[in-house]
């Protein structure tokens, strides 16, 4: 029986936020551990907190890191949450990790930037300070790039972000979806079957309980 949506369970993801979110929108998922349980499911929602080089180890050990790069290839639609977000990309500056390489570009910490850095130092002379990590309600701005997370969903909705490191794809076409936080900030990205927000739609009130239903409702 082909069940609607695998979550990976990998030591390293706010399971339990994402589970209150699914079980509140009543859509039929499954919590694994193991990637022989998600075996049968139609999408996989791949979310993270935390440290890039513990995630990557785990999903390692796991074997995850071979299941994930499988399905996605077979173009099941695979969804990356803030820390699961950056790791679908090549590297990460935390730590110096390899990750999983399904989009090319390199995470990089907010003040390895040029544009923060700039930005950081005009902030500072006016007594506005930007503080890393950036936390808390931010809204997005779409791009040219129009992804089906965001149906009905209007641009400028806030988000809620918690992050220091940065999305920097070396295709920027693949960006759909932007904040501001002293520069323009990759919120979202999206690649054929790949999804993946910087932000965590389930703490996100109505709007990302909106971008997980509809998620829920791609076409397969």
């Amino acid at each position: 029986m082909r069940i609607m949506i695998g979550v990976i369970d990998y030591k390293a993801g706010n399971i339990q936020s994402v589970k209150h979110a699914l079980d509140f929108l009543k859509i039929e998922y499954t919590v694994a551990d193991k990637p022989q349980d998600l075996k049968n499911v139609c999408r996989i929602m791949f979310p993270g907190v935390g440290n890039a080089a513990y995630a990557m180890a785990q999903i390692k050990k796991t074997g995850f890191d071979s299941f994930i790069k499988d399905r996605a290839g077979e173009g099941i639609p695979l969804l990356g949450i803030c820390l699961g977000s950056q790791i679908l990309f090549d590297y990460s500056e935390e730590d110096d990790t390899a990750c999983l390489g399904l989009l090319a570009g390199t995470i990089k910490h907010f003040m390895n930037i040029p544009a923060f850095k700039t930005r950081l130092n005009e902030a500072d002379s006016h007594k506005t300070h930007l503080k890393i990590p950036h936390m808390g309600w931010n809204d997005i701005s779409y791009t040219e790039n129009i992804c089906p997370l965001f149906k009905n969903i209007a641009e400028h909705s806030d988000m809620y972000f918690v992050h220091s490191y940065v999305i920097q794809p070396d295709d920027e076409s693949v960006i759909c979806a932007y904040t501001d936080y002293g520069m323009h900030v990759p919120a979202a990205v999206h690649a054929k079957n790949i999804y993946a927000c910087q932000f965590h739609p389930e703490k996100s009130g109505n709007t990302g309980l909106r971008i997980l239903q509809n998620f829920a409702e791609l076409r397969v």
